[in-house]
């Protein structure tokens, strides 16, 4: 079922207790506060990543360009500050059955135990969130498990353009195929803004079966690529065990913004550029390895899911203080790298001196940062 609340004003149920069995959110990111990469990023061709808010993956195939930003525009009065923005910048108006776009976040099998997944004993899933597009109409989420292969949609209509409504949507319980109790990714939540016919031709599974890809998002399924005018932000987005109706659905769980960037740095680490001015150091002080490596150490705190792997963008020198020398390559060291520390080589032409120690920074405000990914 889906529950729809619209416009703004004061919860009328603040302060009736509604229990949860989860102590923190099983969604991280929910209220979209954390956004370590950028605040804007776009998504082309067939991309499939994190751009902007983290932990929210935009998967696109072939449906028009959008630009995502995390943004300000929110619903008033229920305490979000940030929102997650998606905005259509090349349109696509006429799919082909295989082109799509659909938002995600995926989550660990270890996290989702307490659905209890697979047994007699199997729990339902809320999933409620706030959202607002200039479309109205229909409108699809996705339950995947990603270990056993299952899925289960709901659809939801959007009523009024360009007005918070709030969605709660109820999914069966699945006594088929547990969770995987370990770090990979389990279950996918999935937001469809666009689908071509092979995705909508057969009737919307809406009870747990073996996923069927033309069953997988409901007919008449918007197509948010038909127009660049087309817009959808959502937030307050919150996966709660049970079932629940807009009048008994726990709040949404904030938290603050220290412990929301810890659950994320799990996933993804960025270091440098901070905006403010100054040369910024990017990594420890790393040991000269001949004249023209440096090997530096990075302590992971939270530890990440799993080994990082890494990525920079800007100009970076290595220095020791007073001599910068400008790096040529930076990489991970795959030798001492773990979800503990990281290992980062760093090279330049020539000049260092063997055994001496050097700090890796950003070279002439090239706002440089390097950024360590163990994203599901």
């Amino acid at each position: 079922m889906s529950v729809t609340v619209s416009g703004t004003g004061t919860d009328n149920l603040a302060g009736l207790l509604r229990p949860r069995k989860t102590a923190t959110p099983i969604i991280i990111n929910g209220d979209m506060q954390i956004a370590q990469r950028a605040t804007s990023g776009t998504y082309t061709g067939t991309e499939d990543e994190i751009e902007t808010c983290d932990r929210w993956k935009g998967f696109i195939g072939s449906a028009g360009t959008f630009t995502n930003t995390q943004d300000t525009d929110v619903p008033t009065g229920y305490g979000f500050a940030k929102a997650w923005k998606i905005d259509c910048t090349t349109a696509d108006s006429s799919l082909s059955s295989t082109d799509f776009f659909f938002v995600r976040q995926s989550i660990e099998g270890q996290n989702l135990q307490v659905f209890k997944k697979g047994t007699s004993l199997a729990e339902t899933f809320t999933l409620a969130f706030w959202v607002k597009s200039h479309v109205t109409g229909t409108y699809t989420c996705e339950l995947e498990d990603k270990d056993n292969s299952r899925s289960v949609s709901k659809s939801y209509t959007i009523s009024s353009a360009n007005t918070w409504e709030k969605k709660v949507l109820n999914f069966p319980a699945d006594t088929t195929g547990a969770f995987g109790n370990d770090n990979g990714a389990s279950l996918d939540v999935k937001f469809w803004l666009c689908a071509g016919s092979g995705f909508s031709s057969g009737t919307l599974q809406e009870t747990w079966d073996s996923t069927t890809t033309t069953e997988q998002v409901a007919s008449g399924q918007v197509n948010l690529a038909s127009s660049t005018d087309n817009n959808w932000w959502f937030t307050g987005v919150q996966l709660e065990v049970g079932t629940f109706t807009s009048t008994d659905l726990p709040d949404f769980q904030f938290e603050d913004r220290g412990t929301s960037l810890n659950r994320c740095r799990r996933y993804c680490f960025v270091s440098g550029y901070s905006g403010d001015g100054g040369a910024k150091c990017i990594a420890d002080f790393g040991i000269a390895i001949g004249t023209t490596l440096v090997d530096s150490y990075m302590d992971l705190k939270p530890e990440m899911r799993t080994a990082p792997s890494m990525t920079n963008s800007g100009a970076l020198n290595i220095s020791n203080g007073s001599t910068g020398f400008s790096a040529t390559a930076i990489a991970i060291n795959s030798t001492i790298n773990s979800r503990q520390f990281a290992g980062v080589r760093t090279t330049c032409s020539s000049g260092l001196t063997a055994g001496d120690l050097y700090r890796i920074e950003e070279a002439s405000s090239s706002g440089a940062i390097i950024v360590l990914d163990a994203e599901l």
